[in-house]
Parts: structure tokens; sequence; C-alpha cells
């Protein structure tokens, strides 16, 4: 698959490109050694499941527990190939929450396997927001729980 110039807007779970241009993508073992290092903020970007219109009244919501790798933040609905301002603000606002507003602090971006959320939201911390020391890992938490690496579950970030 090659590298698009612009965000993929549908189809957000097909195969991904091997490249992110002004980014490093990272397989298992690297994207470990950054977790093991501590140095790297990480940032799922897995969607959140919207609750469903018109439940019945009294029935009872559960939202799908996310379990990521330990440590990282979960920026859920960062990904889109469009943001609304508020989606934008929650996003620029997480990573300089994690990076104390350093640019050129390490951010690791992460989802499931084949999933373009995260090309999409490692691709728009380098072009739009000016972060210079961005990692992709495209074998997301699919590829680090295969590896058997630790796991837990993660709440979003407030402010979403």
């Amino acid at each position: 698959m090659p590298e698009p110039s612009e965000y993929r807007s549908d189809h957000y779970r097909a195969p991904v490109p091997a490249s992110l241009a002004g980014g490093t993508v990272v397989d298992t073992p690297t994207a470990h050694a950054l977790w093991s290092a501590g140095e790297t903020a990480f940032v799922d970007v897995m969607p959140r499941a919207p609750k469903p219109d018109g439940l019945p009244e009294g029935t009872i919501w559960r939202e799908k527990p996310r379990h990521s790798i330990p440590g990282a933040i979960w920026l859920p609905n960062v990904g889109y190939g469009g943001l609304a301002p508020v989606t934008d603000a929650y996003f620029r606002g997480g990573l300089a929450r994690i990076t104390d507003g350093d640019p050129n602090a390490p951010l690791l971006f992460f989802c499931l396997e084949d999933c373009w959320m995260s090309w999409n939201a490692a691709k728009r911390a380098i072009e739009e927001y000016g972060y210079s020391t961005v990692y992709w890992y495209p074998e997301g938490t699919d590829g680090w729980s295969f590896a058997d690496l630790p796991t837990e579950e993660v709440t979003p970030e407030p402010g979403g």
C-alpha cells in the first residue's frame, strides 16, 4: 500500500502503508524497547464505541473495555480523516499534556493492526501540530498482545 498524501477518511480497517513521512515506523520489538526505556509517550487512538441511539429507557449501557499498552493514554476518536474543532482541541490538548508542550518529546501512536486511525493521528501530529519525534506502531495492540506483552484496561483521557 503506497503512502497517500491525504488522511484516510473511510474504510479505516484496511491494509496500511509501510511508511509515514516525517515519522518512524516501528515493529513490536522496537515498540517494546521504547516502552521499556520509558521516555516515549504512548498514545492509543482506538475509537470509542458510541452509545446506541434509541435504547429503551432503563437499558444499562456498558462500554466494551479497552485493553492497551500499560502507561498509554487513550485519546479516542482522534484518528479520523477529518476532526471536528472540539476533537482537534482534545487531541492537541492531550498531546500537550503528555509532552509538557515540548514538540520534540517522543510520541508513539497505535491502535489495532491494519487500522488507519493511528496512521492519521501520527501524520496529524507531525504535519499539523509540529511534533518532530513521532513513532507509528502499525501492529498496535494486536501485535503487542500476540507477542504476549502486558496490557491493562484504560479509560479515555478526560475532555473528549
